[in-house]
């Protein structure tokens, strides 16, 4: 072979231990019994490193040479190439001992805090929890060095490629020049609206489940390749061929749950629509975290809480819970799903406060990476985050900064693409309706069907040919602004 198809081979192998990972890690959040977590730890740590011993192996920086040196005229064998090289350079910044250590402590950790979070209890995690912080500090300087960065963006790298912390701050600092007053026009506009109505509770859990099922069918989730579960944090799992979703009910609030199920069908359909062809390999994969939150967001936000699917959606909520009256009217469902509330937990956040959500996450875990803060004085500059961007502070970490499992299981640098792929997100969907406009009048019948089509030649098919700017400036026209999120609120709060 080639050295090319040597690489070729060698990542098809590691791309299969990671998908393996990624079922081990679904397996720890919603069915594991709590005295697997030790164990688990162990298989996982395992796992990191035997892929880790595999993109450090020196034979592989040879053939990496090899095929650099050789003319590819297959320009996706040439992004492929592009992109295991990028692997390797964030492997090999990083010792083993590192890995294994890190990958321990956090497995350790996110069980302590499943325990600590229904508790409020910080204390209980907080030593696990600087223990992670540690490690990953040690890995962020590491990595800096190699990638000629900032340790944070080091870490940042990891999840949206080739962002800097100046690419963040452009749109961070419009976002809350904007927001605020933006906010108290949009709840001014709520409160002249008039309450909408709430359903009446409560709301069979299976019923709920049901109905989800079918929402998701509806957008174009294959239940041949995936499957709806229950976790503690709703989140997108598996594979492309095996994608796993989880949501969590509660009985007297469908809509929340339904919502979390429908942004993870985002995720999902954008990890069944990555390139087959390309499958295991490194340019196969998504391009980076802040185009996956693009379409999660793009489906529950941009679609799903817009009037064109609501009025189809609505008697079908209608049936499902055997409700009567105007509550279930689509124009009430739609003023609940577009409700502007200045709230505490983040996945429940309304478009228009969401964003301060993230800029918390953002200033703290810079602060905690740069040694600027420790592990003990977050609750309080949390509630002090709280108190400055949305005037409200918690009365429990719960709802604090115990909420989220990222810190926790050692994601640090992935807040901020949750607010890039909302941008992303508005900016997408404004193409992708002007592009064809069959798209709106679909969704209004319960048809993603030109949607889908759209996207997945525009995003979800080009897996990480290009990069993230490459991928909207070829999609949209532009790069990523904040004008089509403004133009989306405004229509969507102020009328």
């Amino acid at each position: 072979m080639t050295p090319y198809k040597e690489l070729e081979a060698r990542f098809r192998r590691i791309g299969a231990l990671e998908e393996a990972e990624g079922i081990l890690h679904w397996d720890m959040s919603v069915i594991m019994p709590k005295g697997g977590a030790e164990s688990r730890a162990e298989q996982l740590a395992a796992m990191k490193l035997t892929i880790h011993g595999m993109l450090t192996d020196a034979a592989l920086a040879d053939l990496l040479n090899a095929a650099e040196e050789t003319p590819i005229d297959d320009p996706w064998q040439a992004a492929n190439l592009k992109e295991m090289r990028r692997r390797w350079r964030h492997a090999n910044a990083v010792e083993s001992h590192l890995v294994e250590a890190l990958s321990k402590a956090s497995s350790r950790c996110e069980m302590v805090w499943r325990e600590a979070r229904p508790k409020s209890d910080f204390a209980a995690v907080s030593e696990s929890l600087s223990e992670v912080l540690g490690l990953v500090r040690q890995k962020a300087q590491t990595k800096a060095k190699v990638l000629g960065v900032t340790p944070y963006e080091a870490l940042l790298d990891q999840f949206e490629p080739d962002t800097r912390i100046a690419d963040i701050e452009n749109l961070f600092d419009d976002l809350a020049a904007y927001l605020p007053e933006f906010l108290d026009r949009a709840l001014a506009c709520q409160e002249s609206a008039g309450e909408p109505l709430l359903p009446e509770g409560p709301f069979d859990l299976s019923a709920q489940k049901a109905l989800a099922a079918k929402l998701m069918e509806h957008v174009g989730f294959d239940f041949d390749h995936g499957r709806l579960d229950i976790s503690l944090h709703p989140f997108c799992g598996g594979v492309p061929d095996d994608v796993r979703i989880t949501t969590r009910y509660e009985e007297d609030d469908f809509a929340q749950s339904l919502m979390g199920v429908l942004h993870e069908t985002g995720h999902a359909m954008y990890e069944r629509g990555l390139p087959a062809d390309w499958r295991l390999q490194p340019v196969g994969q998504a391009r980076g975290m802040a185009l996956h939150e693009s379409q999660s967001l793009l489906v529950e936000m941009q679609v799903c809480r817009g009037m064109e699917f609501l009025t189809f959606a609505a008697p079908l909520m209608q049936a499902a819970f055997d409700g009567a009256g105007p509550a279930w009217d689509p124009t009430n469902m739609q003023k609940l799903q577009a409700r502007v509330e200045r709230g505490f937990i983040r996945v429940d956040a309304d478009e228009v406060t969401y964003p301060a959500h993230v800029i918390l996450r953002y200033r703290l875990e810079r602060a905690l990476i740069a040694g600027d803060m420790e592990i003990a004085d977050l609750p309080a500059a949390w509630n002090d985050g709280m108190q400055e961007l949305l005037g409200i502070v918690p009365d429990s970490d719960r709802v604090g900064c115990l909420q989220d499992i990222h810190w926790f299981d050692g994601a640090f640098g992935y807040f901020p693409t949750y607010t890039m792929g909302a941008l992303a997100a508005a900016q997408i969907f404004q193409a992708a309706c002007a592009a064809d406009p069959a798209i709106l009048s679909g969704i209004e019948k319960g048809d993603f069907g030109a949607l889908m089509v759209w996207l997945r030649s525009n995003i979800h098919g080009k897996g990480s040919f290009g990069t993230t700017e490459e991928i909207l400036v070829e999609a949209t026209g532009a790069p990523l602004g904040t004008e089509a999120f403004k133009s989306h609120l405004e229509s969507r709060y102020l009328n």
